[in-house]
């Protein structure tokens, strides 16, 4: 299988916190692997879809108390000022439609907000696992 995302649902009970960091039937709650900012967060199916359009009925309807529970907790855990949600699934291996959920600090740089948030993403500067299983440990519990 050539999709990463469902690569790893497939083997979920073995996935690390940062994997898992909350799920049910049709989500999945992920912290970005590339990332050098804290608590960014990704949705994403349980099943393989490329569209949004592709979502079931069921599947939409929870899509945007996903996003409203995941803001929350980022805000509750990083003390960020908002979020940004976005959704690409563009990148050749990441097609499986996936939601950004990001975190937008206080303090953010102006040259590190809206669009540009995308220079987070450094595999060169991403954060260390532990620090990502810690965190995902963290939003789990903000969101119980």
């Amino acid at each position: 299988m050539d999709c990463y995302a469902c690569r790893n649902d497939a083997r979920f009970d073995e996935l690390p916190p940062r994997e898992r960091i909350a799920a049910d039937e049709s989500w999945r709650v992920v912290h970005d692997f590339n990332s050098a900012l804290p608590g960014w967060l990704v949705l994403l199916p349980r099943r393989h879809v490329t569209s949004i359009a592709e979502l079931t009925d069921a599947e939409a309807a929870t899509l945007g108390l996903w996003q409203v529970r995941l803001s929350r907790a980022l805000h509750a855990v990083t003390g960020c000022a908002k979020t940004y949600v976005m959704q690409l699934a563009e990148k050749e291996g990441f097609a499986h439609v996936h939601f950004h959920i990001v975190p937008r600090m206080p303090d953010q740089p102006a040259d590190r907000r809206g669009p540009a948030v995308f220079g987070y993403l450094d595999p060169e500067h991403a954060l260390p696992d532990a620090e990502r299983d810690e965190l995902a440990l963290a939003i789990r519990a903000a969101l119980e």
